[in-house]
């Protein structure tokens, strides 16, 4: 694995070892929300992270909130073509039939991350935050692997609702 310095980010996306590492998901407010009151059971990616049934993915909320609001562990991974994943989650993915074409349009394949135990931070950790703990840290466009070790077991991140 290959971690940026300070803020152990593995830049490698062959990871061998995926139970050592978590997943940070870029994941935009009205997305985020729903997730959080139960109404998304199943976020949508063009390209799926290397996760497993039990991996941790935390929930890096985009602009304007820009901070770290939860997590979760992922309960299954689909991978179907579009048209076969809409049929089987598209009621539990939190957006409309024409969001979710527009998303897949021109993609042949389409994942559905099952999300369980979803936890929300009781305050959330802000980029400035990320910043100043790991030196260099920027928030993923989409996904970026996290070393757990990088993680104080005393921080922000075991102070959940």
């Amino acid at each position: 694995m290959v971690y940026r310095k300070g803020a152990k980010i593995v830049r490698n996306k062959r990871v061998n070892s995926v139970s050592k590492i978590s997943v940070l998901l870029s994941i935009r407010p009205e997305y985020a929300r729903k997730i959080f009151d139960g109404t998304k059971t199943v976020e949508l990616r063009r390209t799926c992270p290397r996760v497993k049934k039990g991996d941790l993915i935390l929930i890096y909320v985009s602009s304007p909130m820009k901070a770290l609001a939860g997590f979760f562990r992922v309960s299954q991974i689909m991978k179907e073509t579009p048209e076969r994943l809409w049929l089987l989650i598209g009621a539990d993915a939190g957006i409309s039939k024409s969001e979710f074409d527009n998303y897949y349009s021109g993609a042949s394949i389409g994942f559905g991350i099952h999300i369980d135990r979803v936890r929300r931070l009781k305050n959330p950790v802000s980029l400035e935050w990320l910043k100043a703990k790991w030196p260099g840290f920027l928030p993923p466009q989409s996904y970026r692997y996290i070393a757990r070790g990088s993680f104080d077991a005393q921080g922000p991140l075991c102070q959940c609702d």
